[in-house]
C-alpha cells in the first residue's frame, strides 16, 4: 500500500473528485467498481465519488472501495444557484443521502434527455444497472454559494470550491474573486492549473489548495500525487483535515 506511518500519523495519498456514469457527462465505463479499482491501481489510499448534484452511486463505490482496501468518502459536486461547482464530502452514506434529498428538492423539474446528455445510470458494486435517474443532474440548484459551507457542515461534511482555475463553473470565473466571508477552508485547482495561478492572485494569498482530477473518463484518473497526514485512517480524520484547510 502507498499508505505509510508518518512522524505525526498516517500518510494518505488522496483525490476527492471523480464522476461515475450517473453524472450526465460521465462515461458509461466509469462504473463505481471500476473507479474504485482504478484508484487503487493509481496508488490512492483515499477517494470520494462526487457526481453532479447526486450521491446516488456512492453506496456502490464505498462497497467496492472497501474490497480494494481504499478509504472511500461519499460525496457530490454541487452546482449552486450561481453555477459554481462545489465539492462536498460526508462521513457516511446516511448523511450523504439526507443532503442529496435536500439538493433534489432544490434542483427543479428539468428532465434528462439521454440523446443529448447521455444516460444517468445507477449501478451496484457488481456493475449491475439498477435504473436511470430521470432528473437532469447537470443543472444548477437553488442553493446559493454562501449557504453551502454551513449547510454541508450540518450534515457532518466538508466542502470546497472545485477547479477554481477554470473559466467556467468555478467560483472565480463566476463571482470574480475569492471572498473569505464565504467560509471555505480550502479550494481545489485542476491538474493543469498554471504553477503561478494561486501566487499571482492577491485574493488567493493564504488560501490552501488541493488538486482534483475531476475524472469523467477512465484515462483521466491520474497517479497519486498529493498526500495528507492524519492521526487515524478514518473518514472523520480526513474530514477534520479538510476543515482545517489541509493542516
Amino acid at each position: 500500500m502507498s499508505e505509510k506511518e508518518g512522524a505525526r500519523g498516517i500518510k494518505l495519498h488522496f483525490d476527492f473528485h471523480f464522476h461515475s456514469c450517473l453524472s450526465p457527462c460521465g462515461d458509461e465505463a466509469m462504473t463505481p467498481a471500476t473507479i474504485a479499482g482504478m484508484c487503487k491501481l493509481s496508488g490512492l489510499d483515499a477517494a470520494a465519488l462526487t457526481d453532479h448534484n447526486t450521491c446516488g452511486n456512492c453506496a456502490a463505490f464505498c462497497q467496492a472501495a472497501e474490497a480494494y482496501g481504499l478509504l472511500a468518502l461519499p460525496g457530490m459536486e454541487l452546482c449552486t444557484r450561481e453555477e459554481v461547482h462545489i465539492v462536498c464530502v460526508f462521513p457516511d452514506l446516511e448523511r450523504a443521502g439526507a443532503f442529496q434529498e435536500e439538493v433534489y428538492r432544490s434542483l427543479g423539474e428539468a428532465r434528462n434527455d439521454p440523446a443529448i446528455f447521455g444516460r444517468q445510470l445507477y449501478l451496484d458494486a457488481d456493475d449491475r444497472v439498477l435504473g436511470e435517474e430521470p432528473r437532469l443532474l447537470a443543472g444548477a440548484t437553488a442553493i446559493g454559494v454562501y449557504e453551502v459551507p454551513a449547510l454541508v457542515e450540518r450534515y457532518g461534511g466538508a466542502a470546497w470550491p472545485a477547479h477554481i482555475d477554470r473559466s467556467s463553473f468555478s467560483l472565480l470565473s463566476n463571482l470574480g474573486l475569492w471572498d473569505p466571508g464565504l467560509g471555505f477552508s480550502l479550494a481545489e485547482v485542476s491538474r493543469n492549473c498554471p504553477p503561478d495561478f494561486v501566487s499571482g492572485r492577491r485574493d488567493l494569498r493564504g488560501v490552501p489548495t488541493i488538486t482534483g482530477c475531476d475524472a469523467h473518463y477512465l484515462e483521466q484518473i491520474s497517479d497519486a500525487g498529493q498526500v495528507m497526514e492524519v492521526p487515524a485512517r478514518s473518514r472523520e480524520a480526513v474530514l477534520a483535515w479538510l476543515r482545517r484547510g489541509g493542516a
